[in-house]
């Protein structure tokens, strides 16, 4: 009851802590003073009771549980004195204050008394609001929010949060484990038990597009809230999956728009009705553009997700255009000018975090072109970032990323590298670090694919960074080289990339 909406105002005094009493209902008293009869579990509920250091309170309080009370309940919320609080703990009588008990215990006996009132009076109020609510999604949620008092979320198949209050990690795993992965339209509200005691609601929102979950969230448990839950859920339903259709259709039409632009950008010079529809979509043609192929496994919805996509590129200070393609997304990002080395690099470092970002939810592999001059280069550079992602696909070593301008002619080389007259060399020359632990063959991989970045190889490596340094000194103590010499370098890259590795 104390997480109960009806009871938001109640403040325990005293004896709440450890106590496992069961309300069954409640009994109104004017005044300390009165004697209760046999209450059986029963809410004593006092409603003038101005001074809470009166002594009349603790000889209440001895009464209300010799009478069998499950708690009392007087009206204020001023302290209770020493020995009240004292005696309280001691008959294990929980104590509470309120500065309107008697809509307290109204709300009380609706709930343990009339449980179908409230069930009714919470469907009524949410169709109500509904028919009220603006069209969009967010004003859907937010309104049966404010009718259940409780934090709702549209969650999606793995827990993500789609729209609405986010679920903490702990409550997406939990909620994870209990729904099906295929529910259908009639299948009943779930409810998900939480070690906290909190208890989640959720019911399938079946329509356009992926499966996903109206959930709200009960910090206790009151049969009545419980069982109405489900029913306002279920309602609201329909009008959570209408609103996700019109948006699914308006993805899928924008989501179409931008293939089919891409499509001409790929074919051959942009006709002027081309470059039009290229700047209502706000895209830069000219310029120097840096091509990005971020490939998806399994089962994603790519016109769904594209926001996320472009949400981690703006985290990292990218502007990227971000356009839907088979089993992922082509983007690219354009500079007034060409780029320096160094802005490369940084840039390159920085879409790496985007592809971090994104693996937190999307098992995503990365490549990245070179940056190209003028609308012609936008498909030269994405169809370098293409081959680039097909390789970083089956390089887990490298975090399944990788960039033209870090392979270049080394992808030439590499081929050579597979040849039976270079391998034998190359496993002679890694032979001192190949058995030794902490898997030195693959962080110096790694520290050659990253140009030397420790911070990266730390991240793709999953290590710390003092970790990956001590690796590093390692390596070049028990190969007696220097990893600052490009010559030594070179040859070590090459046969770090040598198959096997391990």
């Amino acid at each position: 009851m104390l997480s109960s909406p009806g009871w938001r105002d109640v403040v325990v005094f005293a004896g709440g802590g450890g106590s496992e009493a069961r309300l069954t209902g409640s009994r109104v008293l004017l005044e300390v003073s009165a004697h209760p009869e046999q209450l059986d579990g029963q809410l004593l509920v006092v409603l003038l009771a101005d001074d809470h250091t009166d002594w009349r309170i603790d000889a209440l309080i001895s009464r209300a549980s010799a009478a069998g009370a499950g708690g009392l309940l007087l009206a204020g919320v001023e302290p209770l004195g020493r020995g009240a609080q004292l005696l309280a703990e001691r008959l294990q009588l929980p104590v509470l204050g309120c500065p309107d008990p008697l809509a307290a215990h109204e709300y009380l006996r609706q709930v343990t008394a009339e449980p179908e009132v409230v069930r009714s009076d919470l469907v009524l109020r949410a169709v109500a609001a509904l028919r009220r609510a603006d069209g969009d999604l967010t004003s859907v949620l937010r309104t049966t929010s404010d009718v259940l008092e409780r934090p709702v979320t549209l969650a999606g198949a793995d827990g993500g949060t789609l729209a609405g209050e986010p679920l903490e990690a702990g409550e997406r795993t939990a909620l994870v484990a209990e729904l099906p992965r295929v529910p259908v339209a009639w299948a009943a509200p779930y409810r998900v038990d939480l070690p906290s005691g909190a208890v989640l609601i959720a019911v399938a929102v079946v329509g356009v597009g992926p499966v996903c979950w109206l959930v709200a969230r009960l910090p206790g448990v009151v049969p009545a809230e419980v069982a109405a839950v489900p029913d306002v859920l279920t309602v609201v339903a329909p009008a959570v999956g209408e609103r996700l259709a019109l948006r699914r259709l308006e993805l899928e039409r924008d989501a179409r728009q931008r293939t089919s632009l891409l499509g001409e950008l790929l074919h051959g010079e942009p006709s002027e009705a081309t470059r039009r529809r290229a700047v209502d979509l706000g895209w830069q043609l000219d310029g120097w553009h840096t091509g990005i192929r971020i490939g998806a496994e399994g089962q994603v919805d790519v016109a769904g997700r594209r926001a996320d996509v472009v949400e981690a590129f703006d985290a990292e200070g990218l502007r990227a255009v971000v356009v839907e393609q088979g089993d992922g997304w082509s983007a690219w990002i354009t500079a007034v000018r060409e780029p320096t080395a160094t802005e490369v690099q940084e840039q390159a470092a920085a879409i790496r975090r985007v592809q971090r970002r994104l693996v937190q939810t999307v098992d995503a592999y990365v490549g990245v072109g070179r940056v190209q001059a003028g609308p012609s280069g936008i498909a030269t550079t994405l169809a370098e970032a293409g081959d680039a992602a097909g390789l970083a696909r089956g390089r887990a070593e490298t975090g399944r990323f990788l960039h033209v301008d870090r392979l270049g002619l080394a992808q030439l080389l590499l081929a050579w590298t597979r040849t039976d007259t270079f391998q034998p060399a190359a496993q002679a020359l890694l032979a001192p670090i190949k058995d030794q632990p902490g898997d030195l063959v693959t962080t110096l991989a790694v520290y050659l694919d990253t140009e030397s970045s420790l911070a990266e190889t730390a991240a793709v490596l999953g290590i710390h960074r003092n970790t990956a340094a001590a690796r590093i000194t390692k390596i070049q103590h028990l190969l007696g080289v220097d990893l600052t010499n490009p010559d030594e370098r070179l040859a070590l890259h090459l046969a770090s990339r040598t198959s096997p590795t391990e």
